[in-house]
């Protein structure tokens, strides 16, 4: 299943006879799905339709959906209204006595506004429904196009995600690999921190002394904090591959990645292993940020 990114736009026009319609859709980022449907007066019936549609094709993401129609004005009938007409006449009529002027002309008339109409002629039911059937296939058309657009950049996003992963894993294996790491500098480190409390107070209790060291035994260990970054690396490659709305998911990774990191930079006893987490907290941030913009 392919990714999506929660930014795309989409226009989608036609007509029919007359009349011409088009849908604009944009999509940005969200915390969940936010659709939001505007539809010309008389179309009200056709926003529940655009709502489902959206629903059905998107998870995530602010989706602002509009319809605009028009038809051609050379194709209304002009008419009189003939109830204006004459409340216009009588009045002209009675200022003409008032004031001695000619009578009204009747292209002075027909400039009166309300006067002259310009009406639709009537819709036959076979046209209202050949009409209605375009707009809804204008709406799929341009929901099927906000996904592939929504399609192209979550694919681009995806490889950007399976390059951080794989400097994450870098980083990782540096960490693992550090001679810091090894028994011998583990052994050496700890006998110099034990020698330092001996050094610190003579009569240190035996006991004591096991406990400390212990502790700092415990402390340069960073097996369980490694183990835990390579399983997270492994299953944001596992999503990254399988696609589908995982955006969430990585996120939740990512918080992850950079809690172990947080605890691998506190334990560390070594400059190199520092600098490993301190570049895998900048590369982790990079990789959150560009989670946010997938579904």
């Amino acid at each position: 299943m392919a990714l999506q990114s929660m930014t795309g736009f989409a226009r989608g026009e036609g007509a029919v006879g007359s009349f011409r319609w088009a849908w604009e859709l944009r999509s940005v980022n969200g915390r969940g799905l936010d659709l939001r449907v505007r539809v010309p007066t008389g179309y009200d019936k056709i926003e529940p339709i655009a709502r489902k549609a959206a629903s059905k094709a998107f998870q995530r993401g602010n989706i602002q959906i509009s319809l605009t129609v028009s038809r051609d004005e050379s194709q209304a009938r002009p008419t009189v209204n003939e109830e204006s007409l004459n409340a216009v006449v009588a009045a002209a009529e009675e200022l003409a006595k008032r004031i001695g002027s000619g009578p009204p002309t009747v292209d002075g008339l027909l400039n009166i506004r309300g006067v002259l109409e310009f009406n639709e002629p009537a819709m036959d039911p076979e046209t209202a429904r050949i009409e209605e059937a375009a707009l809804f296939d204008g709406l799929k058309t341009a929901v099927a196009d906000l996904a592939a657009m929504r399609s192209s950049e979550g694919e681009k996003i995806g490889a950007l995600l399976l390059d951080h992963v794989v400097g994450i894993e870098a980083l990782i294996e540096r960490v693992e690999s550090d001679p810091s790491r090894t028994p011998a500098a583990i052994v050496k480190r700890l006998e110099q921190q034990v020698r330092m409390l001996l050094d610190a107070n003579a009569d240190f209790d035996a006991d004591r002394l096991h406990m400390e060291a212990a502790i700092l035994a415990a402390k340069a260990d960073l097996r369980e904090e490694i183990d835990r970054l390579t399983v997270h690396a492994a299953a944001c490659r596992d999503l990254l591959r399988d696609g589908g709305p995982i955006g969430r998911r990585l996120d939740f990774l990512a918080q992850e990645f950079n809690r172990e990191t947080n605890t691998i930079c506190s334990k560390s006893n070594a400059a190199s292993v520092t600098s490993a987490g301190l570049e895998l907290k900048v590369l982790i941030d990079q990789f959150r940020e560009q989670v946010q913009n997938l579904e």
